[in-house]
């Protein structure tokens, strides 16, 4: 890695990481195609755009604060001076620790006025694994929530406290130093070796995503829900596309939204648009969410969605415009999609075409054209392709290549087959990665993380019930000789090195792993493989709320629980299906508990107390009779 100097200190730069494919930085190899990248206006422009055509246009609200554009602008404006005054500029990472707000919208418009690079960190994320991203990034201040930046233990001298509109006011003069070629955000990813990779995506990219004319349709009249978090990489449509086109954003005020708070969220804030990751829309779709009568546009995306619930919210809701999407970090975001109708519900859907300046070729292990309607690799080419990946320039040349008639691609790891009609359809994975929860995840990588856990000899991570909505990533160990660990000792350990949806839910301790006939791990054996080690529970006699929640359970993980001091994530439950019981509870006692609060009182003695406090309040309350 090279250095570059601000006017305050010498750092490594994490603009400037070394490719051997090109023998230069990642920024000369983002070679344009349709647009370029010059012709491109970087999101401060965008912004700035927006603000001059209708300043007094609702921009972003968060329900507590609401923004014009011509006050985001402003306020991102002094928030830049801020940053310029602490020698933040090109060259600069900034992380951002932040819950969802007005202020996260703020704080990320400023850093990129301020020309420096935005490191997107999830509050959810142990302390370990925000200071492995912080020091691999290279981060020179983190901006954030006061709480979650004490939580992180991150030192004083490197963070920056922001307000409701972003910080104080300063008499400073905003910078406008954001380049098209230079990195907008480091989004990380699971890596196989056991290390996260952060991809770099350039501002071109993130200006082609959000101005493409031919993807979803949004204007002064939409409003899209921010309810991601925002290291999730579909944060960068819920946020930037929406404010390039003159819409405002939404923002979903709850740390963890469940089922009903997102049907809220649209009804209150007149929510036009939403994206949905794939198990969750299955879960609306089945419980036939009333959220699918008010939305105009649906995009759903993350694993392969279901015909059948496709099919059945498009008969019940025909107006509603349902839009499958695909994309990988590495080509920002969304590089396909493909607007359902009820004729693909027949059989599987296609994941669609290439819109903006993004292109798709289907090769074979030669690397040439794959014969009509033959499944091949899914190669992506043109504007939206990311700049590599950070530190890692062996990974960058493997998975970026120039080819020759193409230019440089990005090499997914996806098969597909093109449709006669051009469009592509998916086929599954060339390697090892799942998709879990719409959560891209390398087994190598938690895999790694469960040998250096001294009681654990061998691990195998795989997905059973793959592509179902209680699809669950499952630990297969055999354990170091003498050990007799209990899973949940286990797990525990493992939760404060890796963020939630990369520690198994399901747990498998066996003598040995099988093996293929060439000596590999049998991953196809293993996830089959449905004997897990967790049995149904047994322990003292459940009173009547307890029993409401542990029946609620059942149904949700299909077995009996009947042991009030049953953990839910030990009995292999995720937040996915916490959401299901979240749903029940609310219908079967006509009282709510959070997502949160379910997820922060995990057994079911802990969530029948919280229950009956609810219910006698509900009963103090005067014309409170349920």
């Amino acid at each position: 890695m090279t250095t570059a100097t601000t006017s305050t200190a010498t750092t490594t730069s994490p603009v400037t990481t070394t490719s051997p494919a090109a023998g230069t930085n990642p920024a000369a190899c983002a070679t344009p195609s349709d647009r370029t990248a010059e012709a491109l206006p970087v999101l401060p422009a965008l912004i700035a755009r927006q603000a001059e055509r209708r300043p007094d246009a609702l921009a972003v609200t968060d329900g507590s604060t609401a923004l014009t554009y011509r006050e985001l602008s402003d306020a991102a404006g002094r928030l830049a001076a801020v940053l310029a005054a602490r020698g933040i500029g090109p060259g600069s990472a900034v992380g951002l620790l932040c819950a969802r707000s007005t202020r996260l919208v703020v704080a990320q418009l400023a850093v990129w006025r301020a020309g420096a690079l935005v490191v997107p960190l999830d509050p959810a994320y142990p302390r370990p694994r925000i200071a492995e991203m912080t020091a691999d990034a290279d981060v020179r201040l983190v901006l954030g929530d006061k709480g979650l930046l004490a939580e992180a233990g991150l030192p004083e001298e490197r963070t920056l406290v922001l307000t409701e509109r972003g910080t104080e006011a300063t008499d400073g003069t905003a910078p406008d130093a954001a380049d098209p070629a230079a990195p907008a955000l480091l989004y990380y990813t699971s890596g196989s070796t056991g290390r996260p990779k952060g991809v770099l995506v350039p501002h071109s990219a993130v200006a082609d995503l959000v101005t493409a004319e031919d993807a979803v349709a949004l204007g002064p009249r939409d409003r899209v829900l921010f309810h991601s978090t925002v290291s999730f990489d579909a944060a960068t449509f819920e946020l930037w596309a929406p404010l390039a086109r003159g819409a405002a954003v939404a923002v979903s005020p709850s740390e963890r939204p469940s089922a009903e708070d997102l049907v809220r969220d649209v009804e209150r804030f007149g929510v036009t648009t939403v994206f949905l990751t794939t198990a969750l829309f299955h879960h609306l779709a089945a419980r036939r969410s009333r959220v699918f009568g008010v939305l105009r546009t649906l995009a759903v995306g993350g694993e392969a969605i279901s015909s059948e619930h496709a099919g059945a919210v498009l008969r019940a809701f025909p107006w509603l415009e349902l839009v499958n999407v695909y994309g990988p970090t590495e080509a920002t975001t969304f590089t396909t999609l493909h607007w359902i109708t009820q004729a693909d519900c027949a059989g599987s859907v296609p994941i669609g075409r290439t819109f903006g300046g993004a292109r798709a070729y289907v090769l074979d292990e030669q690397l040439a054209p794959v014969a009509p309607g033959s499944v091949g690799e899914l190669w992506i080419a043109g504007d939206r392709l990311a700049l590599g990946y950070l530190g890692r320039p062996e990974l960058t040349a493997d998975r970026f290549r120039e080819l020759p008639g193409i230019g440089r691609a990005y090499r997914s790891g996806d098969r597909v087959r093109r449709l006669l009609d051009g469009s592509l359809e998916y086929h599954g994975r060339t390697d090892d990665q799942v998709k879990v929860r719409g959560f891209r995840i390398e087994p190598g990588e938690v895999e790694h993380a469960l040998l250096q856990l001294p009681e654990v000899a061998e691990a195998a991570v795989v997905v059973r019930r793959a592509g179902q909505a209680d699809a669950a990533l499952t630990a297969c160990l055999v354990l170091a000789e003498g050990a007799r660990p209990a899973v949940e000792a286990l797990r525990t350990r493992l939760a404060q090195q890796l963020p939630a949806h990369l520690v198994p839910t399901t747990w498998t301790v066996l003598a040995a792993l099988p093996l293929t006939g060439s000596g590999k791990v049998d991953r196809r054996a293993l996830a089959a493989d449905e004997q897990a080690e967790a049995q149904p529970s047994a322990g003292a006699e459940l009173g009547p709320i307890q029993q409401v929640v542990a029946e609620a359970w059942s149904r949700a993980l299909e077995r009996p629980i009947t042991d009030p001091a049953a953990d839910f994530l030990a009995e292999g439950g995720h937040s996915l299906l916490a959401m299901w019981v979240v749903d029940d509870l609310r219908e079967d006692l006509g009282v709510e508990l959070s997502l949160a609060d379910f997820l922060g009182h995990p057994t079911v003695a802990a969530q029948a107390e919280l229950l009956e406090r609810a219910l006698r309040a509900a009963d103090d309350t005067p014309g409170g009779d349920r």
